[in-house]
């Protein structure tokens, strides 16, 4: 690849460059977060994976209710459960649980293990959240960036039985901004902390692991002031995503940006907590 090439790829997958201002996206993610632990009820820091000691917040809505899995962005080496429990203000007042995850970060473990926890984190989800009250047979999942393609490897066909949970054990997917084919990532500067090459990135691609079968539900979107690479990963799943016969809709975020179009969850009213509460 040439330097310019790689130069434009550079510029396209700078989320943080996109934006004004990082630091006031972060800092809002932050305050609604704060809001969040402040004024719902939580039960914190379950450690859902022995192995890595990873843990999950879950803010419950009620006896019986369905539940929604957040999966936090941040290139895999960034944010946490404790900056990104925000989703739960829109979807609690809907009647939907939520549960926020952790999961290490890169450098200092590789995506096929942070993909590893991320589904510990929804097998675990199945066998417990009954115990809180919570319906666990089939999750509801969601995240932006990073944490849409950690989603669409839930989505994925082909772990479940490694993990002891159904096929259908995810019954929708919220998908904001996600990487999808990762291979282009290959030739960024994000690689400095991931570390992939051809095979990694395509084992890791949810692009490349749409299932035969699903019963799964895709809700699939990206902010309109994105750029033109983000834009395509989402088109490209999407379009991948239903080609294959499953169930899926785009949503039109027109005015939103990378950051805050995950923040939009927050709004119980909003168009994005209203699309994931429909579907629970």
């Amino acid at each position: 690849m040439n330097p310019e090439e790689r130069d434009r790829l550079d510029r396209e997958y700078d989320a943080r460059a996109s934006v004004p201002s990082f630091e006031t996206e972060y800092a809002r993610y932050v305050a609604a977060s704060a809001e969040a632990v402040a004024g719902l009820e939580r039960v914190a820091d379950l450690v859902f994976d022995s192995a890595s000691s990873q843990t999950l917040d879950l803010y419950p809505a009620g006896p019986g209710s369905p539940l929604f899995l957040w999966i936090h962005g941040g290139y895999w080496r960034a944010l946490s459960k404790d900056d990104n429990a925000f989703p739960a203000l829109g979807l609690v007042p809907n009647g939907v649980s939520v549960a926020v995850m952790n999961y290490a970060l890169a450098p200092a473990v590789d995506l096929d293990e942070i993909v590893r926890q991320t589904r510990v984190a929804l097998a675990w989800l199945h066998a417990e959240a009954g115990r809180y009250g919570i319906k666990g047979r089939r999750i509801h999942v969601g995240g932006s960036s990073a944490g849409g393609h950690l989603g669409g490897m839930l989505l994925a066909g082909g772990w479940q039985g490694a993990f002891d949970v159904p096929e259908d054990a995810v019954a929708s997917g919220l998908l904001l901004s996600g990487l999808m084919d990762l291979e282009p990532l290959i030739h960024t500067h994000i690689n400095a902390w991931m570390r992939l090459d051809r095979e990694s990135a395509r084992r890791n691609s949810p692009l490349h692991a749409i299932p035969e079968r699903s019963r799964a539900q895709l809700l699939a979107s990206v902010g309109g002031l994105e750029s033109d690479a983000f834009k395509d990963q989402t088109e490209r799943y999407l379009r991948a995503w239903t080609g294959a016969g499953h169930v899926g809709r785009g949503i039109a975020m027109a005015g939103y940006n990378h950051f805050d179009i995950a923040l939009s969850l927050r709004e119980p009213g909003g168009t994005l907590a209203r699309a994931v509460a429909a579907l629970c």
